[in-house]
């Protein structure tokens, strides 16, 4: 076995990690293996970045033979031992499930209970196509990122170099899986700013201001939008704009720009309880039987779920699902729901910035 230490000179990420845990206490893992199967694979390479006397820093423990397994195991574990968070890209899936598979076999005691993980992949993939991504691979976010890497093999492509230098070492073999594994480790670091769109859907954000605009749209009809100028959570490390619904949403840096449409229309609120109510289709309007029976028989009808509404024209903003209640709806059948724009709402920021939050979730799972 060998134990390769390297310093980042120089190097700094823009992600404010210290939000996770203190940096003293996170430990960032990536293996490499010959095979998906732990029983069918070798382990042959653990690396770790970690953060200490102000400097970033790479440790590799490398199995220069199959032999070595267990020896890597133990001293990554105890290394990892003084730390409490894991940091990793998709390593619930494979990394350590797969070292906990080659503690079994070499019946090592060692697990992952007393850490707890912290999955890139996971708190970035479910937002690829709101980033215009076209897959969340570790080597497309840092090419969204503008990274560029020494390493020029895959992961894949390395098993047979590790192969022929187990039969026949070499130094420059070695540099190629050293380097593979050590560039994982400083684009894991360096992608660390895309998190900034998981807390984008998932922290508080606050909406600074809000203001109603008008405008004529392209067939000159007169339109009104809300303006909501938000402050994002984390600042977002590239300009980015979406679409969806006829919400658009654009950020820059810690500032954040919501437009929604306000719909000035008559819409309907439906009466869940549409037994207790009369129609009246003159009106077209349905009223309670407390009130609707002094009504002449021949001017109202029992109610149904379709008929049982009142109307009434105000300004309406959309909403996928219940955010606000009560919600309107333009018919029974349809499926677009809206809440009233109150002129007590008007002046309700804590509101405006629930509001934009739910929007921004919404508008990142209709990609």
């Amino acid at each position: 076995m060998q134990i390769i230490n390297k310093t980042l000179d120089n190097f700094t990420i823009s992600y404010p990690l210290e939000r996770l845990a203190p940096l003293d206490r996170i430990l960032f893992i990536d293996i490499e293996t010959t095979g998906f199967t732990a029983k069918s694979s070798s382990l042959y390479l653990i690396g770790t970045a970690y953060h200490k006397s102000g400097s970033w820093h790479i440790r590799q423990w490398f199995a220069q033979e199959p032999a070595d397994e267990a020896a890597v195991l133990t001293d990554f574990f105890t290394f990892a031992a003084d730390y409490t968070h894991l940091i990793h890209f998709n390593g619930n899936n494979f990394d350590l499930p797969y070292l906990l598979q080659k503690c079994e076999q070499h019946n090592l005691s060692y697990n992952f209970d007393e850490f707890t993980g912290i999955d890139i992949y996971k708190r970035v993939s479910p937002y690829k196509f709101f980033l215009h991504a076209p897959n969340c691979k570790q080597k497309t976010l840092e090419e969204l990122l503008g990274i560029d890497r020494e390493d020029v093999y895959n992961g894949g492509e390395l098993i047979s170099i590790y192969h022929q230098y187990v039969k026949n070492p070499s130094a420059e073999a070695q540099k190629f899986l050293l380097l593979h594994n050590s560039d994982d480790m400083k684009g894991m670091l360096q992608i660390l700013p895309l998190l900034a769109f998981y807390d984008l859907f998932n922290s508080p954000m606050k909406a600074v201001k809000v203001q109603a605009n008008r405008y004529v749209d392209y067939h000159g009809h007169d339109k009104q939008e809300l303006l909501m100028k938000l402050a994002l959570p984390t600042p977002l490390p590239f300009n980015i704009s979406n679409l969806s619904n006829g919400c658009y949403f654009s950020g820059e840096a810690s500032e954040g720009i919501l437009k929604v449409p306000v719909y000035e229309e008559e819409m309907k609120y439906f009466y869940s309880n549409y037994k207790d109510y009369y129609y009246l289709p003159a009106e077209d309007v349905a009223l309670h039987k407390s009130v609707a029976s002094f009504v002449d028989r021949e001017h109202r009808v029992q109610a149904t779920a379709a008929t049982c509404y009142t109307r009434k024209y105000s300004a309406y903003l959309p909403q996928w699902d219940i955010f606000m209640e009560p919600f309107f709806k333009r018919d029974y059948k349809s499926k677009e729901l809206f809440f009233e724009l109150t002129d007590e709402s008007k002046t309700d920021r804590n509101l405006f910035s629930r509001y934009a939050q739910y929007l921004l979730r919404k508008m990142a799972k209709t990609y």
